[in-house]
């Protein structure tokens, strides 16, 4: 071993003497692209129409797929045919729907009350954005609610304790977890990891999109959305933070595959160098690229596919494509289909759903939110958040007329939801307009 030493010392001494002069020469380590951090430059006016078309298409979305949210494809057809339009909400109310029975056609859920409640909350806090003051802001609500409660007209309006129980209901859940967060670390994980059964849900999403509307650059758009995350598990976070991304992104461009590759781009926190499984949500999200793309090339039969599956295959009333299209948008679902969990709303079926809903669609409203609604499971969701991505890429004016139009009359007159208050509001409360 002394002799192996040796031998080691003096070849380490002989290739020391014959490097000559230190070399000089320094190689970067590589940076991330710069729109990452650049600033969001858009006039006052420009703004408000993209903000405005983020919330109404949000609604859009949201409403479209209130009348058959969590059903199954197969029950659309047979109920409705090929969705395009909107439907009345014939549904049982609920916190999380409906606030009431049976209501008319553009009637919205808990996807747009999630809208106007972050508007207030920028409203609240314009300079001060922080998982603190949302907490807050959070359990201030619930006592108010809470507090209505109390109130004496009860006892001569029985009926009114339903209505402000449902609001309670809808922010109950929620409340618990923001007054942890408040209590300290282990107050919180315990609250969190019961938050709706310790499931992976899509909490996060209902909401941080807006943080995209608000944020200056791609990257605040991520942190503020991460940050605010504080009811999602694990990748839902991930996830939560790239919805808000791509809404920004929407924001700065016409071109969809920019706004769906921000999930290759965007990743403060390193994900992708997570040990074995790498990134989530990008390995979902490439893999429903994918998918969309070799669906898009494949040679199609009509004829000996519907005689092969009958119940699938068929044209549903209403599809304006060819059968040739059909066909491939089926594919599609089944191909989703083999992926859904066991609850419509974990957070990793909503972003599968979404990023395949959006290549699909490249860009085009109606046939990204067509897609998503007619496919079902938690339709409304999904299609809330492409809208809000599609709302912020075409802004109002670049949204269908009638629908559009229809959103803004129904829930300002019969839900009490001003979406273009709600729109102006925003941009006279950031510090930038």
């Amino acid at each position: 071993m002394k002799g192996l030493s040796r031998t080691i010392v003096v070849l380490v001494v002989v290739l020391s003497a014959c490097e000559g002069p230190k070399s000089k020469v320094v190689i970067a380590s590589p940076q991330k692209t710069a729109y990452i951090k650049d600033p969001l430059t858009l006039t006052k006016q420009v703004y408000y129409d993209k903000v405005l078309g983020a919330l109404v298409g949000s609604a859009i979305g949201d409403a479209m797929g209130a009348s058959t949210e969590m059903w199954h494809r197969n029950d659309i057809r047979l109920r409705y045919g090929y969705i395009t339009d909107l439907t009345p909400a014939i549904r049982e109310k609920s916190p999380e729907g409906t606030w009431e029975h049976n209501l008319m056609a553009g009637a919205t859920t808990d996807d747009t009350r999630w809208k106007l409640f972050m508007a207030h909350y920028f409203k609240a806090y314009p300079r001060e954005l922080s998982p603190g003051h949302f907490a807050s802001f959070i359990t201030q609500y619930y006592r108010s609610v809470v507090n209505a409660l109390a109130k004496e007209d009860i006892l001569a309006q029985p009926d009114s304790l339903d209505v402000r129980m449902g609001k309670v209901n809808w922010i109950k859940e929620w409340a618990r977890v923001a007054l942890a967060y408040k209590d300290g670390p282990e107050a919180y994980q315990e609250a969190v990891n019961r938050f709706y059964g310790g499931e992976m849900s899509c909490a996060g999403q209902l909401y941080t999109p807006m943080f995209g509307l608000w944020a200056q650059s791609p990257g605040q758009a991520y942190d503020l959305a991460y940050g605010h995350s504080l009811f999602d598990l694990g990748y839902a976070k991930d996830i939560s933070a790239l919805v808000a991304v791509m809404t920004h992104m929407a924001l700065r461009t016409q071109d969809m595959d920019s706004v769906l590759r921000t999930t290759v781009f965007v990743d403060p926190l390193g994900y992708k160098n997570s040990r074995l499984v790498g990134r989530i949500s990008q390995n979902i999200t490439d893999t429903a690229l994918l998918n969309v793309l070799q669906i898009g090339k494949k040679q199609i039969v009509p004829d000996s596919l519907m005689a092969k599956d009958s119940l699938s295959f068929r044209v549903p009333p209403g599809f304006l494509g060819s059968d040739a299209d059909w066909i491939r948008q089926e594919m599609n679902y089944q191909t989703l289909e083999k992926d859904s969990r066991a609850t419509a709303f974990h957070a990793g079926e909503i972003w599968q759903i979404l990023v395949t809903a959006l290549q699909f669609g490249q860009g085009d409203f109606e046939k990204t939110l067509q897609f998503i609604v007619n496919y079902g499971r938690d339709n409304d969701t999904v299609a809330a958040i492409a809208g809000t991505i599609l709302g912020a890429l075409h802004g109002y004016y670049g949204l269908p007329t009638g629908l559009r139009k229809e959103i803004l009359r129904v829930n300002r007159e019969f839900l009490g939801i001003d979406l273009e208050t709600l729109a102006q509001e925003i941009v006279d409360a950031h510090p930038n307009y």
